[in-house]
């Protein structure tokens, strides 16, 4: 009995991992490190998220999720609520004029 617990906990397990969905997120209002910082702690706060990283250069996070905790437009607006454009989601003017110059569009 003990074995088929086992077995089927494992099962369980492999089956619940298969909801994982990737996505490519554009992030054209980045401008820094220090914004790729923020975004980068606010989305791996979220529920659901496997991995995410930023590639600076291209303004570009990759992210693996668990498409049945969280969709890829709560994570967008997210990032929105952080003062970033993410997709076709525009940043919240108020936390967006609330980032450092440095991290706003043509900010020193």
């Amino acid at each position: 009995m003990k074995h088929l617990i086992l077995i089927l906990t494992i099962l369980g397990l492999i089956s619940c991992s298969g909801d994982s969905a990737k996505a490519d997120i554009a992030l054209a209002s980045m401008q820094c490190g220090m914004c790729e910082s923020t975004i980068e702690e606010g989305v791996k706060a979220l529920d659901g998220i496997v991995a995410f990283d930023v590639d600076p250069e291209s303004k570009v996070g990759h992210i693996t999720f668990k498409a049945s905790i969280i969709d890829l437009s709560a994570i967008e607006k997210a990032i929105a609520a952080l003062g970033y454009d993410a997709n076709n989601t525009k940043a919240d003017a108020e936390a967006y004029e609330a980032l450092p110059g440095c991290c706003q569009i043509g900010g020193h």
